[in-house]
């Protein structure tokens, strides 16, 4: 999901300097301050006046521009519905008896070992994917890049589908469709943000989470509408799907004009103001089209001259660089030990095991709740700031999690595991479980992405956002691998090893990271260089807007005990 937002920041190279700042979920959240970090190579190559911003035309010119881009924006549907499909399909009977071993008694199961690889290796093969097929889009266009990467998952898929017996190839299918995901996970955001009007750039955007999450309820959907099959309808007809997901996709590039950053990059003027003069409904000879090309220009004449980072400038602490580092690997770690991936990829098999008789009905909820509370986390991350979200997030999600292990432990089964389960205790479980992925899918599914693609300096940007990326991919592997073992051992007492995650999460939100929301990105590099404590960032003013009286050191230091810190007002 998740995941993908730090490639983005490249589209804030085309913003003009006079725009007002876009936000999103998944964006860079200020598309002027990447300029800002580089006013002096381009203060000759800007616009002067506001004369020259690009005209707004009424919602409905923009009709066919924002479908194209939802069409892009199936990349986070495609990754959606890998994770709603397979949270069924190891539940299938065609597929267990396929790919799983067999009981004395004849019946057939996955191991817990076999469960865990078909599941996680995914991830890994989206690590991959992610850091390395991502630079096609550099190398040969945003729009080709897609096509080559969408090309790679639909090579995976039909590895998937023609398995017959051999678990090992579809295990091998798996991680090629991830390769291809990982791909997918940079490059559609990226180009959405490079080709959408300014306006509607953080919408458009946030397209991609909305995706993520219908895709999830779709391929929770679709496992119910094939569960009754005998055969291997169960889970292929829903693999099948994914080639229509695909040329969806590359029906949408088709259309979709390539990248103005990537023109300018590769010396084609005269196609980024095409593509430009397309995207926002205004003449190629128009003024404002030509001052934007002239400010995609300076960008990329300020990154050349900045020459590029290495790796090791990523350890340097001079700048709060390492620190910085640290921390976006903390929070992307944080994310999948909330324990969301535990319900979302193994969701049909723990409803089960609270005694329902359609396990599958209860994953579609799940679906429908993650996918309508997107629209409202869209909402509060800029209405009430990242850390307060982060901070009821933990919290609320720390309060779901203890009923629902606490229930699952002590009430589930009155008589023993195997004698029946309590129904009233089991609708508890489910109804906590709603509350959790609300509370999940309104603060820490999206926030995490946001405060990594605003914390760390241009210069160093792209490679810390890949470092942090890489973890939450490695700890989505490791709880998808682990919770079978792990739920075989304890059960539901794995519930209370996601509530001490979510404690700790809580305290390091508190302790560790500061609240960006408004703040340009250069101004969010001032407060790190500034050591502004986290707690107090709240207070933080730019040092263009300080008074006289202004004391810069005050917020570096607090002689308050611990309690009254925690309980002050954030």
């Amino acid at each position: 999901m998740s995941d993908v937002q730090g490639d983005q920041t490249a589209d804030n190279q085309s913003a003009s300097p006079l725009e007002n700042e876009s936000h999103s979920i998944t964006s860079t959240p200020s598309n002027k301050a990447e300029r800002d970090d580089q006013k002096d190579f381009t203060s000759d190559l800007e616009p002067a006046d506001e004369g020259m911003d690009i005209p707004k035309k009424p919602s409905s010119a923009y009709v066919t521009v924002s479908i194209m881009c939802i069409m892009v924006a199936f990349g986070g549907f495609v990754f959606g519905w890998d994770t709603g499909t397979i949270s069924g399909f190891v539940a299938q009977t065609d597929f267990l008896r396929r790919f799983g071993q067999k009981h004395h008694d004849g019946t057939h199961y996955l191991s817990k070992v076999r469960m865990g690889l078909i599941v996680s290796i995914f991830n890994i093969g989206c690590a991959i994917g992610g850091i390395i097929l991502s630079k096609a889009g550099d190398m040969y266009g945003r729009k080709m890049g897609l096509i080559i990467v969408v090309i790679i998952y639909i090579v995976g898929i039909v590895i998937q589908i023609a398995s017959v017996k051999a678990w090992y190839q579809y295990f091998i299918g798996r991680i090629i469709s991830g390769l291809g995901v990982g791909g997918i996970a940079v490059l559609s955001p990226m180009l959405i943000s490079e080709v959408s009007p300014k306006h509607l750039r953080g919408t458009l955007v946030a397209c991609y989470q909305l995706m993520i999450t219908l895709g999830i309820f779709l391929g929770y959907c679709t496992n119910y509408g094939t569960k009754n099959y005998s055969n291997s309808v169960q889970w292929r007809v829903p693999l099948g799907l994914c080639f229509a997901w695909a040329l969806f996709m590359i029906g949408g590039m088709t259309f979709v004009p390539e990248s103005p950053r990537y023109l300018v990059e590769v010396g084609k003027i005269d196609e980024a103001k095409r593509s430009i003069s397309i995207s926002n409904k205004v003449g190629i000879d128009d003024p404002s089209v030509i001052a934007e090309v002239e400010v995609v220009q300076a960008g990329v004449e300020a990154e050349k001259l900045a020459g590029n980072a290495s790796w090791g400038e990523l350890f340097q602490t001079k700048n709060k660089i390492f620190q910085r580092l640290i921390m976006g690997c903390v929070i992307q770690c944080l994310q999948q030990l909330t324990g969301d991936n535990y319900f979302f990829y193994y969701g049909t098999i723990v409803f089960k095991s609270v005694g329902l008789e359609d396990s599958f009905q209860t994953s579609i909820i799940i679906g429908v709740v993650n996918f309508a509370s997107t629209f409202v986390g869209i909402y509060v991350v800029e209405r009430f700031g990242r850390r307060r979200c982060l901070l009821w997030g933990a919290a609320t999600m720390t309060a779901c999690m203890v009923v629902y292990a606490s229930v699952g432990v002590t009430r589930l089964w009155p008589h023993g595991q195997g004698n029946g389960s309590s129904k009233g205790a089991g609708n508890c479980m489910i109804c906590f479980t709603c509350f959790y992925i609300f509370c999940f899918a309104t603060t820490w599914a999206p926030i995490p992405f946001v405060v990594n693609s605003e914390t760390f300096p241009l210069r160093v940007k792209s490679k810390c956002m890949s470092v942090a990326q890489a973890c939450n991919w490695l700890w989505g592997f490791l709880i998808s691998f682990f919770t079978p073992f792990i739920t075989g051992a304890i059960n539901f007492y794995y519930g209370y090893v996601f509530m001490g995650c979510l404690c700790f999460s809580f305290f390091y939100v508190f302790f560790f990271i500061p609240e960006t929301k408004g703040l340009t990105l250069e101004e969010v590099n001032t407060m790190w260089e500034e050591g502004v404590l986290p707690w107090k960032s709240t207070s933080w003013v730019p040092p263009s807007k300080r008074g006289a009286d202004y004391d810069a050191a005050a917020l570096a230091q607090d002689d308050k005990p611990m309690f009254k810190r925690m309980f002050a007002r954030d």
